[in-house]
């Protein structure tokens, strides 16, 4: 798995199953664990009365470290032991590095099979650690596993990552976690959860045999009361789920486009977004680019459509909105507001500590999330990166765009980020090197020099016909029509019209 140290979770799947989906997101979200390890959660129980095979023993094969969780419940028998039970003993056959936890201060409830599998563990030799909750668990589990994987590995991690990491575990809102009872996983986007799947598959060579498998498996779902059940969370619902707003209004994002200075009462357009964040984002891309204005350039033989604002810019801004928003403030909308000299995005709260503007605006800060899950599930539909490089590249796209960078600032409990646009000056705008050209070098290498100044005029804008390139180049019918052949013939020009009326202009093509 590209590397990645497989680490298998097991409990008691239904009495634990919050803090077996702690557990996973931690290990998908931490700043360190995330390059070196994938957690692995079986998911299908053992059915009644008894199974004749142990399949999620299969799945704890090949893995680097075991994690059990144990509270009071032992588990449906499989054959004399529980599934949880059988797995703690082929962890020990294959003498896998153990990370044993234990939930509650004392060992009151527990049932005798448990006591006895508790016995057993202590007889080996293993110690264990007691939580009270999710939140006690993270962080104690976070300390484990990095131990584990220096100790076993030789994989160490920073003081800076390890820093990073609790810290996120503090500033993480349990906004994203909460557990939805009435949304199953068969009403998110089953595109959008498709093509995150095969995303953790491609990049992670994943061994999850469904997309939910996928989704559980990065603590975005969690079991439901039934086997094949499965509930989703606030940060699926904002990811995945058709109208995430009709849940949690503050998931819309209002987009108003002014040809004024100001907001005034008569927008040129709006635009009210209730969709998946990757959707969200592509229309309001959408709504920018058909309410913005493109300047054309006559770059060589090619006429450029350049964009008012780099779309590197107004991507990354978008991504830092809705992905290190305040959740929890149910009160507030992300605002993206157009003017005739800016673009404003609004997102409620501040930035967490101890992140500052003056840290923000000096770049090299560690990257920190609220919302580690979103933040997460993003990067990995490569919509965005998560190195705390983010301002820094929206800086270098303004810079490289010909504009100036971008402003932050704190206004009424919003963190506002203004991109200055042109205001009419469009000279400004620098053609971008990843431009690609209607008339490659190759293709004008095979025009002569009259084609290629034909080619300059149709790339201002104007039509050419027959008579028009006679009398402007001095050259026979004859001749001209054979440079129109040419012209067609590599795809640069269509004819439109017959007889007298023939013109030729570009092609749609180019």
């Amino acid at each position: 798995m590209s590397g990645k140290k497989l680490i298998f979770i097991s409990s008691v799947q239904k009495e634990l199953e919050l803090e077996r989906a702690a557990v996973a997101g931690l290990i998908a979200t931490d700043p360190f664990l995330v390059h070196h390890c994938f957690p692995v959660l079986f998911e299908k129980e053992p059915p009644p009365p008894r199974p004749t095979s142990k399949p999620y023993l299969e799945a704890l094969r090949g893995c680097a470290i075991y994690i059990l969780l144990i509270a009071n419940e032992y588990g449906r028998p499989d054959g004399e032991l529980s599934a949880t039970h059988h797995e703690y003993r082929l962890a020990q056959e294959l003498q896998l590095p153990t990370i044993v936890f234990l939930k509650g201060a004392t060992d009151t409830g527990r049932t005798s099979e448990t006591r006895a599998l508790l016995e057993e563990i202590r007889g080996a030799g293993h110690t264990y650690k007691r939580f009270h909750d999710r939140e006690d668990l993270k962080s104690e589990m976070l300390r484990a596993i990095v131990r584990t994987l220096a100790d076993e590995y030789c994989i160490y991690a920073t003081d800076a990552e390890l820093s990073e990491g609790e810290h996120q575990i503090e500033a993480a809102s349990a906004f994203e976690t909460v557990v939805l009872s009435g949304v199953s996983v068969t009403a998110l986007d089953q595109e959008l959860v498709e093509s995150f799947s095969c995303q953790i598959v491609v990049a992670e060579e994943s061994q999850e045999s469904t997309p939910t498998d996928v989704l559980h498996s990065r603590a975005l779902v969690v079991r439901g009361d039934t086997p094949d059940s499965f509930l989703a969370t606030a940060a699926a619902l904002i990811l995945f789920a058709p109208r995430p707003a009709n849940h949690f209004p503050q998931c819309e994002i209002l987009v108003d486009a002014y040809d004024d200075l100001r907001v005034s009462g008569r927008p040129k357009g709006q635009l009210n977004v209730n969709a998946p964040l990757p959707r969200a984002l592509d229309q309001i891309l959408k709504f920018i680019d058909e309410h913005t204005f493109h300047p054309r350039r006559v770059v060589g033989l090619n006429n450029v459509r350049l964009d008012e604002y780099p779309v590197t810019a107004l991507r990354e801004v978008l991504l830092n909105a809705v992905a290190h928003r305040s959740y929890d403030d149910a009160a507030r909308k992300v605002f993206v507001r157009l003017f005739r000299d800016r673009i404003e995005v609004a997102s409620p709260g501040y930035p967490l500590k101890p992140l500052t503007l003056a840290k923000l605006r000096r770049g090299g800060y560690r990257p920190c999330s609220r919302n580690p899950l979103i933040a997460q599930t993003l990067a990995t539909l490569d919509k965005m990166e998560q190195r705390g490089s983010g301002f820094a590249r929206m800086q270098d796209a303004m810079l490289d765009h010909g504009l100036d960078g971008p402003i932050i600032d704190l206004q009424d409990g919003f963190f506002v980020v203004t991109l200055s646009g042109p205001d009419g000056n469009y000279d400004r705008i620098r053609t971008p090197n990843t431009i690609q050209m209607a008339v490659s070098p190759a293709v004008e290498s095979r025009l002569t020099d009259r084609q290629r100044r034909m080619m300059m005029v149709l790339a201002q804008g104007e039509t050419l016909t027959s008579k028009i390139c006679q009398e402007r180049f001095n050259v026979s019918a004859p001749m001209i029509a054979a440079d129109f052949q040419k012209l067609m013939e590599e795809g640069l020009i269509e004819r439109i019209g017959a007889g007298r009326a023939t013109r030729y202009v570009l092609s749609s093509r180019s």
